[in-house]
């Protein structure tokens, strides 16, 4: 099956169609967010400033690029 055939399928039911499209990414962007919220969260608690808690909330976004470095340091 070529690819773009894996990414829509056509029902044809009479004159009508409809297109059904699967997105299988969806679980890991909410764990993701989940992430992003607990990560902002404590980075939050941790600040002593407002300027802390602002890079507090940006280092939220690329916490799992943290985790990988800690992760490889380890080994």
């Amino acid at each position: 099956m070529p690819k773009k055939d894996m990414k829509k399928y056509v029902l044809k039911r009479g004159k009508e169609e409809k297109v059904i499209h699967h997105n299988y990414h969806h679980p890991m962007g909410g764990i993701y967010f989940l992430g992003f919220i607990g990560a902002a969260v404590y980075y939050i608690q941790q600040s002593t400033g407002f300027w802390n808690g602002v890079v507090g909330v940006l280092k939220a976004l690329v916490w799992p690029a943290f985790l990988v470095y800690k992760l490889l340091h380890l080994a």
